[in-house]
């Protein structure tokens, strides 16, 4: 009974979901981003935007790119109030250590 309104999960973890997730976010604006350490969330960018570049995924702010990773490795989920997202993954432009940042969109009237 009422199997229309059960939706299958989605694997999260798959090479799909990820490039899925990635082209949805890519070309979005963002208003800053930071990243989580120890409990305290640290702004490491301000005004830039979410791309896709030769099958990586860019975090640009502050006139960098604050954060590199490649599509397939990347974990992307957005946040519940929908006012941004959480990446995780190896950050190649650190060296590949394993780094998680939040990017907070920016909303412009129309």
């Amino acid at each position: 009974m009422f199997k229309f309104l059960r939706r299958k999960k989605k694997n999260e973890n798959s090479v799909a979901f990820r490039r899925e997730m990635a082209a949805k976010l890519d070309g979005k604006h963002i208003q800053y981003v930071g990243e989580r350490i120890e409990n305290e969330e640290i702004i490491v960018g301000r005004e830039g935007g979410l791309n896709i570049r030769n099958g990586e995924f860019l975090v640009f702010a502050s006139g960098v790119v604050v954060f590199r990773a490649a599509i397939d490795e990347l974990n992307a989920s957005e946040l519940m109030s929908g006012d941004g997202v959480i990446l995780t993954a190896p950050d190649l432009e650190n060296g590949g250590r394993m780094r998680s940042v939040v990017a907070y969109y920016s909303y412009y009237r129309k």
